[in-house]
Order: C-alpha cells, then sequence, then structure tokens
C-alpha cells in the first residue's frame, strides 16, 4: 500500500501528530514533558517553524505548525525525536524505538478551520477524561492561548491575532469560541485528515492546492482503473 502523500508547502499551517511506537507512553515523569517542550523550541528555532498549538499526551503530542521552507517539517519532526529519544533512554534506562515510523500531518485552510484546530489540539486532554477543561492541564498552549500565560514556544497565528485589538481581547474571543460541546464532524474530518496525511479545508482550498501543486489531493475511487477499449 502507497504512503500517504506530503504537502511541504511553506507558509502553510499543518496539524501534525506523532505516536508512541504500538501506543505506548512516550512521557514517564513530569521533567520529560519540559525537556520535550524545551527540544521544540530549539527544532523551531534551527528549522524555522512556527508552532502555533500544542498538547502532549502521556503516549502521543499534538502539534499546530507552520513551516516556512519546504524541508522545514520533516527536519524540524526529526531533530525533536532524536534529541527526545536520546534523553528519554538515558534518562529512564531504556533502548529501542519510542515513535511511530512516520508521524501523521495535514494542511489546514486558515480562518474557521484553524481555529477549530487549534481548539480540536487543546481539547484533547478533555475528551479523552484527564481534564474537566483545557485550562486544568499544564502540558499544551491553553495557558499561552486562552488565558494570555507566557509561551516561549508559540508565535501565534495571523488568524488567531485578528481574534482583538489586544492580548486580553484575543484570549477573551479564543475562550469564547470553545464550544460546551465539540462538533463531532469536525473532529472526525480532522482526524481523517490527519491519519490520511490529506487537507482540511473546503472543495475551494482543495482545489487551490491541487492547482498550486499541478496534481490531485483528493483520494482516488478504490479499486483498479477500468482498461481502455482498444
Amino acid at each position: 500500500m502507497p504512503r500517504p502523500p506530503r504537502y511541504r508547502i511553506p507558509g502553510f499551517p499543518q496539524h501534525v501528530v506523532q505516536r508512541g511506537n504500538d501506543r505506548q507512553r512516550t512521557f514517564f515523569a513530569p521533567e520529560d514533558y519540559k525537556k520535550y517542550r524545551h527540544f521544540l523550541q530549539l527544532a523551531a528555532i534551527e528549522h524555522t517553524c512556527d508552532v502555533h498549538a500544542y498538547v502532549l499526551m502521556t503516549n502521543h503530542v499534538h502539534l499546530l505548525v507552520t513551516p516556512t521552507a519546504e524541508d522545514s517539517l520533516p527536519r524540524f519532526i526529526q531533530a525533536i525525536g532524536r534529541r527526545y529519544v536520546r534523553y528519554v533512554n538515558d534518562a529512564h534506562g531504556r533502548t529501542g524505538t519510542l515513535w511511530e515510523g512516520r508521524y501523521k500531518a495535514c494542511l489546514v485552510q486558515t480562518d474557521a478551520y484553524l481555529l477549530n484546530c487549534y481548539r480540536y489540539i487543546e481539547l484533547n486532554p478533555v475528551r479523552a477524561g484527564i481534564a474537566q477543561a483545557p485550562a486544568d492541564y499544564q502540558h499544551s498552549s491553553f495557558d499561552c492561548n486562552g488565558l494570555g500565560g507566557f509561551d516561549a514556544l508559540i508565535m501565534p497565528h495571523s488568524t488567531y491575532l485578528a481574534l482583538g485589538s489586544d492580548a486580553a481581547a484575543r484570549c477573551a474571543a479564543y475562550r469564547n469560541a470553545f464550544p460546551l460541546h465539540e462538533d463531532t464532524m469536525s473532529i472526525n474530518e480532522i482526524r481523517h485528515a490527519t491519519a490520511s496525511c490529506r487537507l482540511y479545508g473546503s472543495d475551494r482550498f482543495r482545489d487551490d492546492i491541487a492547482l498550486r501543486l499541478a496534481r490531485p489531493v483528493r483520494p482516488g475511487k478504490p479499486g483498479r482503473p477500468r482498461k481502455t477499449p482498444v
């Protein structure tokens, strides 16, 4: 089965998910989360990726990132993985693989779709049942995006900045955009787009990206192609 496509387009945000091998733990102690964030920041600077949102779960991570060069994102992920795996193996006396072989990523349309992705990421602990509200979980970007706390990792996207004229107004608008009950359709769309490494956005967005790349971006129909009559 062919690997899912990669969309290496600078300047477009991407939702990235990386899971532990066989969905096993990737964070074993409180210090591990701090180290991962440190490595994340180093890699973002080295490989010119803007991090807009993140959540570090027990056995996987979600990142919302805009790469500024064609090869920024894969180099960014490789740099984090290399440093963090070395640290974890040394700190916890382990050996072997920590992450799944390939990370998943989908290109995200800006505006409402991007804000949906922000919320999807920061509501992960709530959906998992380990926090009652995103503010209750300390290993995410919600403290910065929703409460105005300082986070050296975060580079606000222009869509986020457009929420208000100052930091307080933006945080208030952002918090108010968090629904009491998430839209199941949006959750499923984001999950499907990320798992299949496709695009999350409107049909027009898909058509624009297809035109930009000069190749189809929608999944083809299953089955063998029809034979051309002789």
